[in-house]
């Protein structure tokens, strides 16, 4: 049976690996081990060391529900977090920075095995999705947001308009590489929950399927609200039926059903689990 999409992704920082544990404790799909943004220049060593140890003693199926964010292609730690990967046996990498399929090529050269997230958050990287999407190695795109925001100077305080295009960019390059639905990005804001799901919902109408998170307490809120509505799958239910009642010209509260409501309905259930 093939592995469910994660819907959400965890970040921890690498050098503090006392919180290792409660990461992968928490209902996350996936955890993020971070050795960029959050571990300063003098700690980029230890956490690596930090990171590279857990991995290594995790069995083999936990291993695969941990992601490494490394340090940008063009950093100097890059190497260095690509060749204890290699030894720990970590194969998961998000890739900051990401703005050209060479970059993915030299990740993977470095780790043959590797499955990359490639971190689209510069405006390189968003003219180039498509490219990048398509590279061999990549699973999928993550959308950071706030780097984005930087670097082309937005005040993202006041609205996400700024956001849309690229976010837009996003979503289609992935579907045309085939790739599972983005990734969207962090909300900073730890203690509202309105604007955490106000962002998923956004994220949502652009076509994305996860979220980054930074505190485990949003883990949850993010998957009750990816979670199909019991009216939504009572519908995908009676679209099923109908459809097999009498396939290809079924019929539905006085409305056709066609191929793309059908494929709808088989989504919903897929995503509510049943």
């Amino acid at each position: 049976m093939k592995a469910p999409v994660a819907r959400t992704y965890l970040f921890v920082p690498g050098n503090r690996p006392e919180r290792f544990a409660k990461a992968l404790e928490s209902a996350a799909d996936a955890v993020v081990m971070d050795l960029e943004d959050a571990v300063a220049a003098d700690d980029k060593s230890s956490a690596r060391d930090a990171v590279a140890a857990h991995l290594a003693g995790m069995a083999p199926e936990a291993r695969g529900r941990v992601v490494v964010r490394i340090n940008d292609i063009a950093s100097n730690w890059c190497v260095m977090d690509l060749r204890a990967l290699l030894h720990a046996g970590g194969t998961r990498v998000m890739l900051p920075k990401a703005e050209a399929p060479a970059q993915i090529a030299a990740v993977r050269g470095a780790l043959p095995d590797a499955d990359v997230l490639a971190l689209i958050e510069t405006a390189r990287g968003v003219a180039a999705a498509g490219q990048i999407a398509a590279a061999s190695g990549v699973t999928r795109l993550v959308y950071g947001t706030l780097d984005f925001a930087l670097d082309l100077d937005l005040d993202i305080g006041t609205g996400d308009e700024g956001l849309a295009y690229a976010a837009g960019r996003i979503a289609v390059a992935s579907r045309a590489a085939g790739l599972a639905a983005p990734v969207a990005g962090v909300t900073p804001q730890l203690d509202d929950e309105a604007r955490l799901l106000a962002d998923l919902a956004q994220a949502r109408r652009f076509g994305f399927g996860a979220k980054l998170c930074i505190h485990p307490k949003q883990v949850d809120p993010i998957h009750r609200a990816l979670q199909p509505s019991a009216a939504a799958i009572e519908w995908s239910r009676r679209v099923l039926a109908a459809e097999a009642a009498s396939p290809g010209a079924a019929r539905l509260d006085g409305r056709m059903v066609d191929r793309p409501v059908v494929l709808q309905a088989e989504r919903i259930l897929m995503r509510s689990g049943h």
